[in-house]
């Protein structure tokens, strides 16, 4: 274990600084006290392990506002083993009050200066509001042109909605119509095929037809060709007799 004597320097009375060291020893289980100095100053005794005692100084280094740190003197010193917990050693009751009212007036005067600043924004805003306004103004006057050109829209739209409805009576009588043309045309077709297989029947037959056809012309040629053979024979040997007959 241990120990360290601080003694912190700047705004730390009537700000709520003891109650900040308060909170972060006993976050950190620290045995110790925070107190109140006469010079303005605030001294600190801590105990316990090393690193647990740097994380609380290190700490002590940045409180919540509108506490601020000048300068904080750091002495290790001898443990204190009949310190249990982390208090704050208060001082008389008069000095307490000052410090409780002192605390509030130093809050109060943090915010007042946040206040002044945002009261500068807030004036800003206002500005640009009234700039706002002026557009709504005239988005205004534009506004109510598109409601009219909005009601003449309803208008045609009423309008295509009639047409629309008329296409569709349409349609639906074309349609009925297709229906009828599609039971004929099915007809139709069922009729060409019957058409289509009658008149390739018709050519198988004629082509068989032709086949025979040729066939008989070959025979007739064949034997116009054994005729002729025969009657130039004939005639030549009757030549010879007519030759021999003469004196």
């Amino acid at each position: 274990m241990k120990a360290y004597l601080l003694k912190v320097a700047g705004r730390v009375q009537r700000v709520g600084y003891r109650r900040h060291v308060l909170e972060l020893g006993q976050e950190l289980e620290l045995a110790g006290y925070v107190r109140n100095e006469k010079d303005g100053t605030v001294t600190i005794f801590a105990q316990g392990d090393e690193e647990t005692l740097n994380r609380f100084m290190e700490a002590l280094k940045t409180p919540p506002p509108p506490a601020k740190i000048k300068k904080i003197e750091i002495a290790e010193t001898r443990p204190k083993p009949n310190l249990k917990h982390f208090q704050i050693r208060y001082s008389k009751l008069a000095d307490e009050l000052q410090e409780g009212f002192g605390a509030m007036q130093a809050i109060f005067y943090t915010y007042w200066e946040e206040f002044r600043d945002y009261r500068g924004e807030f004036r800003d805003y206002r500005n640009e509001f009234r700039d706002f306004r002026n557009e709504f103004r005239d988005f205004r006057g534009e506004f109510r042109d598109f409601r009219n050109e909005f009601r003449d829209f309803r208008g045609e739209f009423r309008d295509f909605r009639g047409e629309f409805n008329d296409f569709r009576n349409e349609f639906r009588d074309f349609r009925d119509e297709f229906r009828d043309y599609r039971m004929e045309f099915r007809e139709f077709v069922n009729r060409m095929d019957a058409f289509v297989e009658r008149v390739t029947k018709v050519l198988e037959a004629l082509t068989e037809q032709s086949k025979r056809s040729m066939e008989i012309l070959e025979v007739v040629a064949r034997d116009s060709r054994e005729t002729r053979e025969m009657l130039l024979e004939a005639l030549k040997m009757l030549k010879e007799v007519a030759s021999k007959a003469s004196p």
